[in-house]
């Protein structure tokens, strides 16, 4: 009987050691993965960035700030652009912003997408010269005509330019947190290598924190610009700038700049600022 229980123990021992003895032919151990373990999923969810945030309004964001009346060029939290990142243009983005931004491209990059930025700040007085020469006729407007000529109405030309250009001192262009990507032409994101472009940015430009403002007007987005897939905002800082808007910004505060008198008619802080894409609001 002793014998047999010492056989027993050690045939159990030597079993128990035989599970485990042979070691992985690369030497490292395989990972076994909890069945109960969920993916991340690849688009992430709408984030409201102002809780994520320290202060819901930063101390420099200024009406003069929100209304861009500064110059990028000296503002401390502005950079240039490097022309790896753009059509070669001298542009001004806030870090954060940048920062982020080179982290998407190189994202993009690594997927085949090339992404290149083509517009970004633009302050009051840049927003004024674009206006102007829309207003004046100097420039045409999107759709080939002189608005000077055709529109003689103010609320009429002001509305056709609202079509695709901001009124200074109302633009997402000018918090340093938008940028306009490859092309200004939403056909060149509905077919070949631009469509692969859009259809990279709406799956993966939020991971980033960058959604798009100007989504295709209807029942959600009646008011607001005509839709853009070139214009994308980086929501930490926009989402901010909209809140404040929406609290302090008047259609009355609008001024400085020719047609500025059909701001208040046209109701353009509630139909333009805030008409935006309702997965890009505060």
């Amino acid at each position: 009987m002793k014998y047999t229980l010492i056989f027993l123990l050690i045939l159990s021992a030597i079993s128990c050691n035989d599970t485990n003895s042979e070691p992985p032919a690369n030497g490292i151990a395989k990972k076994t993965k909890s069945v109960t373990q969920k993916e991340k999923p690849l688009i992430a969810e709408k984030q409201n960035y102002i809780d994520t945030l320290p202060g819901v309004i930063k101390k420099e964001y200024t009406l003069e700030y929100l209304m861009g009346r500064f110059d990028p060029g000296k503002h401390p939290d502005f950079v240039s652009v490097d022309a790896k990142y753009s059509d070669g243009d001298p542009y001004m983005l806030r870090k954060e912003t940048y920062e982020s931004f080179k982290k998407m491209w190189q994202a993009a990059k690594d997927d085949g997408i090339d992404l290149k930025i083509i517009s970004a700040t633009r302050n009051f007085y840049r927003q004024k010269s674009i206006w102007e020469a829309k207003w004046t006729g100097a420039r045409k407007i999107e759709n080939g005509a002189n608005a000077a000529k055709k529109y003689p109405d103010p609320k009429t030309r002001a509305l056709k330019i609202l079509e695709y250009s901001s009124m200074p001192g109302t633009s997402r262009h000018h918090w340093g947190s938008d940028i306009d990507i490859n092309d200004l032409d939403n056909s060149t994101f509905e077919h070949g290598k631009g469509k692969a472009v859009y259809e990279w940015l709406v799956k993966n430009a939020i991971r980033f924190g960058f959604c798009q403002p100007y989504s295709a007007k209807g029942t959600e987005r009646p008011f607001g610009y005509n839709e853009e897939k070139w214009h994308w905002s980086y929501l930490p800082i926009a989402q901010q700038l909209t809140e404040m808007a929406k609290t302090n910004l008047k259609d009355e505060m609008i001024g400085g700049f020719k047609g500025a008198e059909a701001a208040v008619s046209i109701g353009v802080v509630e139909k333009y600022v805030l008409g935006i894409n309702k997965d890009c609001l505060p």
